[in-house]
């Protein structure tokens, strides 16, 4: 599995946002947000129990993310079609405020090593700082959701460049080497 300190993959995926289907697709690659970190959720598969919760729990900070010049991307081995059909048909997904991208192929996920043997991606969070390398990176038991919170304190912990303790928060102090 790449980790931190990897350089994260190219890619070209199409990505879904928004639920009109004459306007919801387009490509996607690594130069897409350029100068932004990104925030990459991988997750099972489409119409399942914990995705959504996730996924709306993502977006419901998506403005805080973008606070910190960071982009929110879900990733799924379902087609757009379905990420398409998905968003119209759950209504925690409807308005959801990032894309979802579609990694049909397996290829992003089979080389950051996170394709289950049964063909979906595992429940993984990458941040990748704006030079493209993996500055965070977990993963969860496919019946265990992730704490959206917990990955925005962790890219504001990145972002500071500095050491901090455990439980840091923004606002509290860093450690400094004496």
């Amino acid at each position: 599995m790449l980790t931190v300190g990897d350089r994260f993959p190219a890619f070209n995926l199409k990505a879904v946002s928004g639920n009109d289907p004459a306007t919801a697709f387009r490509d996607v690659d690594q130069t897409t947000w350029r100068a932004q970190w990104l925030v990459l959720v991988f997750y099972p598969k489409d119409f399942t129990f914990v995705c959504p919760t996730e996924l709306a729990g993502f977006g419901k900070l998506v403005r805080e993310f973008a606070d910190r010049d960071a982009q929110v991307l879900g990733v799924s081995t379902d087609s757009e079609f379905v990420h398409l059909a998905w968003r119209q048909s759950h209504a925690d997904l409807k308005a959801l405020p990032y894309p979802l991208l579609s990694d049909l192929r397996r290829d992003l996920s089979a080389e950051l090593g996170i394709l289950d043997p049964d063909g979906v991606a595992r429940r993984a969070t990458y941040v990748v700082d704006p030079q493209g390398i993996i500055r965070f990176a977990m993963v969860t038991d496919g019946k265990v959701g992730r704490s959206p919170d917990e990955v925005l304190r962790v890219l504001d912990a990145l972002q500071t460049d500095e050491l901090c303790p455990c439980n840091w928060k923004p606002g509290q102090p860093t450690l400094q080497v004496a």
